[in-house]
């Protein structure tokens, strides 16, 4: 074990299971007291999320019986990560509570102060998401997603931050989704909660600079359970409820690696090693770590005295749309371009 994150104290949501886990053991690993959470204790089958027993029913025999294997490899929950810290030599405490209750946020942090005196580092991964044509998206569904993030994330965040502020000191790290940007995957619910989560985190990183504490992003690609959805979810759906609407996966389930290979990254950040890191959001897919540029002007016009519908016209194709693509080009049949 490394001395990186010696003293601090940090709170992982969203870490029964998946990336949450690897990163929860990798703080732990450099020293970290880490609060493990999810919402609730996982026993017997973990459940796909987004294959119900409907669906499970239209898979072969041997689809079926991949599904329910593959799914219970990522079985557990906060505590059993928990323990796996401490069987390792690591300090940790579990703690159920449900973000997306501000109460019970509060609570989690708590849990924290009590366990450990404080609140340093709060890294939140906890997400829900769905698949579904724009036009079919329920408000259930949309709520469900973005009641997690980025609602769930600034509850925990308004309790921990005081803490930090107290303490001069916090590293804050929200996990985030290149759903921010859309793309051929139909999930604008997730997209939207993926964007509200860069938006939360740029605010903070500005706000809380002073206070020594920092705010980044990370858009992970990882084999998780939800990546056994995935890879089945558009052979048992009907074609217009595919979630592309070309009905090939993005990435296949064996072509993605598990989150262990990035999660020091994530402990890096936590660390005073990245004190001068904020406001930054990062791609980590296996051994893949990447930098995103942060929005920018890239074309611009101006006319003093206001303008007209002819002027923009006359203006408009030699500025602001001069080299301009369509960020959709990629998708479209050429004579669509």
């Amino acid at each position: 074990m490394g001395g990186h994150l010696k003293g601090r104290a940090a709170i992982v949501t969203g870490s029964g299971q998946g990336i949450g886990r690897a990163i929860a053991k990798a703080l732990a690993a450099e020293g970290a007291g880490v609060v493990t959470n999810n919402r609730a204790p996982v026993s017997g089958h973990n459940a796909p999320n987004q294959l119900d027993a409907e669906k499970l029913g239209r898979m072969t025999p041997e689809m079926r019986e991949w599904v329910i294997k593959e799914t219970d490899t990522y079985a557990g929950d906060a505590e059993t990560t928990a323990a796996e810290i401490r069987a390792s030599g690591g300090e940790a405490t579990a703690c159920f509570a449900d973000i997306t209750d501000f109460r019970d946020a509060e609570r989690l942090v708590g849990v924290a102060v009590d366990a450990y005196g404080s609140v340093d580092i709060v890294v939140n991964v906890a997400g829900a998401f769905g698949f579904s044509p724009f036009e079919k998206i329920s408000k259930e569904l949309w709520d469900k997603v973005n009641a997690v993030k980025p609602t769930g994330y600034f509850h925990v965040l308004r309790h921990a931050v005081p803490h930090m502020k107290k303490r001069k000191w916090g590293r804050i790290i929200n996990c985030t989704s290149g759903a921010f940007m859309g793309g051929p995957i139909r999930q604008a619910e997730y997209s939207a909660a993926n964007a509200g989560v860069l938006g939360l985190t740029w605010a903070l990183a500005c706000e809380l600079a002073e206070d020594g504490i920092t705010a980044n992003a990370f858009a992970p690609g990882a084999k998780t359970r939800a990546s056994v959805d995935m890879e089945v979810f558009d052979k048992v759906v009907a074609e217009d409820e595919r979630s592309t609407a070309s009905g090939i996966p993005i990435v296949t389930y064996d072509g993605t690696d598990l989150p262990e290979t990035f999660a020091p990254f994530i402990a890096y950040l936590a660390s005073d090693a990245a004190a001068h890191v904020t406001g930054s959001v990062f791609a980590t897919m296996g051994g893949f770590i990447a930098r995103y540029s942060n929005p920018v002007f890239v074309a611009d016009m101006f006319d003093k005295d206001g303008w007209t519908f002819e002027k923009v016209a006359e203006t408009a194709p030699s500025t602001l749309f001069k080299d301009y693509k369509n960020i959709n080009a990629g998708m479209l049949k050429p004579d669509e371009r």
